[in-house]
Order: C-alpha cells, then structure tokens, then sequence
C-alpha cells in the first residue's frame, strides 16, 4: 500500500477540510503532517460548521483513525479545546485520535515572542497568526523545544521552566508591553494534564506497521504550497514545510511510501495577510469575490485577499508536489459572474514567462489574463456545465494533472467526483 497526500496548491484556504472528510470515508487513517493551530479546516456536514485547527479532518469517520503527526506543533490549549468541542457534539475522539510523541508542543511564552517579534516589523508584518507556532518550530531547530513524549517525564517541569525562562530573557530586547503569562500557564498545564489521557505514541513505528500491514492512509497537509518556508514566496511564508516531501519527515515514511498526490486548489485565489499576491483584484471585482464566497479566515476572521486564479503559481507548485490529481474547489462562487479571469503568465521586464522568479517580494510582475465564460446559477450539482468542463480542459492542459474531483459548495455532498 500507498500513503496518499492530499494538500493545498495556492497561499492556503482551498478547501481541505472538506475534502478530506469526504475521502476519508475510504481510508483507515488520517494523518496531518505539518502546521499547527494556525490552520482552519472549515467542514460542513448535516448543515453543521466545524472548525478544525491541530486536530485531523477524517475525526467524524467512525471507520477512521486520526494521527497527529511529528511534524505538527500542538498548543494543548487550542487541542483540548477542539477535543472537549467534539465530545460534547457525540464524536469519541478518545477511540478515533492518536499523538505523535515527537510532535513539539507550544509554549504560552512562545505566543508572547510571536507577537513581540510581530510587532517589531512595523508595516513589514508578515502577517503571522501570532499562535506562537514561528518560535516553536525555531526552538525545535534550535534543539531545545519541548515535545509531547516530554509530558510524561519527571523532569517536564524543569524543562519547562529552562525553555520559558531562555523567552523571558528574549522578550527583553523588545519594546514590547508583555501581558501576565501566569494565568495563560494554568491553562496550559491544565491541558497538559489532560492530553495524557489520551493515546501518545512513537507514530512513525505506528504508521510505518499499519502500511505494511495494508491500512489505507490519507496524509493531510496544512496552509498551502505557496507558503512553503523553502519554496514559497519568502519571507511572506510559513514556518514549515507544506509540499509533499513533508509528508516524510512529518510522519515519519520514506520517500516510496507516497501515492496520490491530491493538490487542491480554488477556482480562483486568496491570501491572508501580506505578501506578493499577481492575480491580486484591487476593485469591486475583488470585493465580490469575497462577498460571494465568504472570504475571511477560518482561524482569525480577517477578510482574505482575492483575484483570480494564477496558472504560473500552480504550475510551480503541482511540478514540486508532484500532483497527480487535482481538486478544483469554490466553483459555485463563480456561478454569479459572466466572465472570469485566468491568469495564464507572467510580464516581467517586458516579457512573458510562466516561472516564479527568485524574489517575488521584489519583483514587478504584472499578470497576464485569458477570461472565459462562466456558467450562471448551477441546475444540478451533480452535472458539470459545458463551461466548467472547458475550464477544467484548460487546467489539465496548463497543469499537467486531471481533475478528478469538483466542488460546488461547502457541504459534504456537494462533490462531483469524475
């Protein structure tokens, strides 16, 4: 058996959570491989919204184990939030979810440090979620983070006190007005005593034996690929890895254990925060396109940056995720426009090209578009109007990969599989 990968191609937001609920009804695990809170996979099902931040999107699946990989980095607090969430709502995450004792966990006073570097940058702010989640994984390359298998340690406290004292002294050299962290502490220990009651286990034996032993696992991405902290469009980035390569390290599999690559993107584009965004629609086309489709954050509300879609950005990241499926998501928000925009190059200095450029920070890139004809109102969800298909056509010849699933709204149904 195969690990397949299923992750977002754009700056995030494409639509994950849904999708990976609806395939996890034909796998036996589920394992998010990377991030931490700042995602929000958005899943609607029986009309009801569920937010998901660390915890993975197959949880509702009663056939589904759901793994939270070494790769991830947990604030308990946030975790036992969404836990206590869900078995209020009926859903026996004891049975269904199991901890990568590796995972590396987040500190009350890495979120202090994410704010005051933040807040350091002035109007260079890159945007960041301020969940800590950047100084966590810098203490983990820095081998000196914390991590879940630590909790269960006599010696935790100490290691705590050692990691949060090297913050405080940290913290100094900001001009920053540090807020109480005593009363943040006694939730976080609070929720630490409470993970160990859960299953925390060495997650790449444990997934490594249910492959051979021939389980189906369904390997969840977080953010997206144009956030990747080596490929994307730095410094305007994330803190980790969010291409397929992560799903190794993340969980612990070799690089042949990989499969599918589902890649997901939107049928147009978003980013939260700041950064260089080509297919950007700075007019009321823009602010459409966020009205139609909802387009504020799932973790912290702020209204997302929209434009079209950018086949330059796709191309880069289906050739490094290696895709061999694609996802197109958000269809339906395109049934109220007459016509839409695809950004099919790049003018750079005069001249066209389809590759990202080493600085996309710096570089003066302006989009080139091809508009096609949208659909109007959909009669059937389950019918594919002849100008859907052709956008498909145009996606598959630009990306090299098909589509093989189409979104036409949030709910769980709303899926044409071809």
């Amino acid at each position: 058996m195969k690990v397949d990968v299923v992750l977002g191609l754009q700056w995030g937001d494409e639509g994950k959570g849904k999708i990976v609920d609806s395939l996890a009804e034909s796998y036996d695990i589920v394992a998010r491989f990377q991030g931490g809170p700042n995602a929000g996979h958005t899943l609607v099902i029986n009309g009801e919204k569920t937010v998901l931040h660390t915890i993975p999107s197959g949880i509702f699946r009663a056939n589904c184990t759901n793994l939270i990989g070494n790769g991830v980095v947990i604030d308990p607090v946030i975790l036992m939030a969404e836990i206590t969430k869900l078995e209020h709502a009926g859903i026996p995450v004891k049975e269904r979810l199991i901890i990568a004792k590796r995972a590396n966990i987040i500190l009350p006073s890495h979120k202090l440090l994410d704010a005051a570097s933040e807040h350091s940058k002035g109007k260079s702010k890159i945007g960041s979620t301020l969940k800590g989640i950047g100084p966590t994984y810098m203490d983990k390359t820095g081998r000196n983070g914390l991590r879940i298998g630590d909790i269960l340690g006599k010696d935790f406290k100490e290691k705590y006190d050692t990691l949060k004292n090297k913050h405080l002294s940290l913290l100094k050299s900001y001009d920053f007005e540090l807020p109480e962290i005593a009363e943040q502490e006694a939730s976080w220990f609070e929720a630490i005593n409470q993970l160990k009651q859960y299953k925390l286990t060495e997650s790449a034996y444990y997934i490594n034996e249910q492959l051979h032993s021939g389980k189906k696992i369904l390997a969840e991405g977080a953010q997206g690929s144009m956030l990747d902290i080596d490929f994307g469009t730095y410094p305007f980035v994330t803190s980790s890895n969010t291409i397929t390569a992560a799903a190794c390290t993340g969980l612990g599999i070799p690089p042949s254990a990989i499969g599918e690559v589902i890649g997901i993107t939107k049928a147009y584009c978003t980013r939260v925060g700041g950064g260089p965004f080509p297919s950007e629609l700075l007019n009321e086309t823009g602010e459409k396109l966020r009205k139609e489709g909802s387009e504020f954050g799932a973790t912290t509300g702020r209204p997302r940056r929209c434009g079209w879609i950018d086949l330059p950005a796709l191309q880069y990241t289906c050739m490094l995720n290696g895709v061999t499926q694609l996802v197109v998501t958000k269809l339906d928000v395109l049934n109220s426009f007459e016509e839409f925009g695809v950004c099919t190059d790049y003018e750079i200095s005069g001249e066209k090209t389809q590759q990202i450029p080493f600085d996309l920070v710096k570089e003066e890139v302006k989009p080139v578009f091809q508009y096609l004809k949208s659909w109007g109102q959909l009669k059937d969800e389950q019918s594919v109007p002849q100008e859907m298909s052709a956008y498909f056509r145009l996606l598959e010849k630009h990306l090299n990969a098909p589509v093989k699933w189409a979104s036409v709204g949030a709910g769980r149904q709303q899926l044409i599989h071809f």
